[in-house]
């Protein structure tokens, strides 16, 4: 071989390598389809509807009337199902389509351009996983306000309720700060890592209206007795907790460091909010109680769930003891007080603990105490402003229409018979 033929070779290849060298930053740009990510988000799935079936329904039908029990489970029970197909029918496509920075639109009814291997976006997981981790969601939180209006509310009017609000106040919202929409552009983007405005803000705002336009429970406060089945709350608040490491930890849609790091802070804010429970009730009652420590649990995992992508181990031992704190006394402040019959303290543990997370993210993702530094506080504070807005407005046209129709609220001896009995034909107990 001649040395002016190697010449010319080494010349080509030299001017091929820039060439090849961009097709490769090209094949690597593109998400590929991960087993791992995939395993893990399909996990998550199941975890957070572990959360409301039977989580949730446990937590609180444990805190009602013996004779309100099946009640609590069937709305939820109920919720689960109809969540999940108008989240098929239309709300997917409202929360994640691309129509605009305000709603994603109608292009997706009946989820109609889905396929089966088909990726998401820039994630390495099929869109199906995606939209099944993001039903649960949908299912979780309209369930999450049953607990402001248990034992004295109509079940019909309740379905209706739920599925207009998810179309109406949740898909909107979720597409504002996850599907692409204007708040995740805003001043730099809202942090809302899992949901403290998406999932808690919307509940406990829309929970509050609700409680306003249904009215107090009879005997509220001093007539009512306490919980029924402690042990039942505590199993039911167990669940939650459990299945809040699929909500937090699979929101990093991906089995890396990340939801690593989500998990841990998550599991660290809610052991932090839980021991402050019990240290209140302790030093003011002298008797720490079972339904008080979950109860701090739930204030704990709420708190953390809109920054647990952004803190760290420091930052989550900070954000559980203010999650436990302002949360105690949001609900001795609402229930005592204010003597507002948010029946199972959604406001006071999901709106404010959900707000609370939202606000203090900016602080508390600092780098030394080892978070990312994500976060602007006015960014946070004009997107919480947005969703609170939206939500109270939103639910109150949508619950004056129900009240003037059908009406919210049983008769006064349904509510003295009790809901399992007198809208269900059944009795949790024989």
């Amino acid at each position: 071989m001649s040395r002016h033929f190697i010449t010319a070779g080494l010349a080509l290849a030299a001017t091929a390598l820039p060439s090849v060298a961009m097709a490769q930053d090209a094949a690597e740009s593109v998400p590929e389809f991960s087993s791992g990510d995939t395993a893990w988000v399909l996990t998550a799935t199941a975890l957070v509807l572990f959360m409301s079936l039977p989580g949730l329904a446990l937590f609180y039908g444990g805190l009602v009337r013996a004779k309100n029990y099946l009640s609590v489970l069937m709305k939820v029970f109920a919720i689960a199902a109809l969540a999940s197909v108008v989240w098929v029918v239309a709300g997917y496509s409202i929360a994640f389509g691309g129509a605009n920075a305000w709603w994603g639109g109608l292009d997706n009814l009946f989820l109609k351009d889905l396929t089966v291997g088909g990726l998401r976006d820039e994630l390495t997981i099929p869109e199906n996983v995606f939209l099944a981790f993001q039903m649960t969601f949908a299912i979780i939180t309209p369930a999450l306000i049953v607990g402001a209006f248990v034992e004295r509310v109509k079940f019909l009017p309740v379905m209706i309720f739920t599925a207009l609000w998810l179309l109406i106040v949740y898909a909107p919202v979720a597409h504002w700060i996850w599907g692409g929409g204007w708040l995740s552009n805003y001043g730099g983007g809202v942090v809302d890592f899992a949901g403290g405005l998406v999932v808690h803000a919307t509940a406990g705002i829309s929970a509050l209206v609700y409680v306003f336009m249904l009215g107090k429970r009879k005997g509220f406060p001093n007539e009512l007795a306490v919980p029924h089945r402690p042990a039942i709350v505590m199993i039911g608040a167990s669940m939650l907790w459990v299945g809040w490491f699929g909500f937090n930890g699979g929101s990093q849609l991906a089995a890396d460091g990340g939801a690593g790091m989500a998990l841990l802070v998550t599991h660290i804010s809610a052991s932090v909010a839980t021991l402050v429970w019990i240290a209140i009730e302790a030093l003011t009652n002298k008797k720490p109680t079972l339904v008080g420590a979950a109860t701090g649990t739930i204030a704990g995992l709420a708190t953390v769930t809109p920054a647990a992508g952004v803190i760290g181990p420091g930052g989550a031992l900070l954000i559980g003891l203010a999650g436990g704190l302002i949360c105690y006394f949001a609900v001795h402040l609402i229930r005592v007080k204010l003597k507002i019959d948010d029946s199972l303290d959604v406001f006071a543990v999901h709106g404010v603990g959900g707000i609370l997370g939202i606000l203090i993210l900016p602080l508390l993702s600092a780098e030394f105490l080892g978070g990312t530094g994500d976060g602007v506080f006015m960014t946070q504070l004009v997107g919480t402003a947005a969703v609170v807005a939206w939500s109270a407005i939103a639910s109150f046209v949508i619950l004056l229409l129900l009240k003037i129709t059908l009406g919210l609220r049983v008769t006064e001896e349904q509510e003295f018979e009790g809901l399992d009995v007198s809208l269900h034909g059944e009795s949790a107990y024989n």
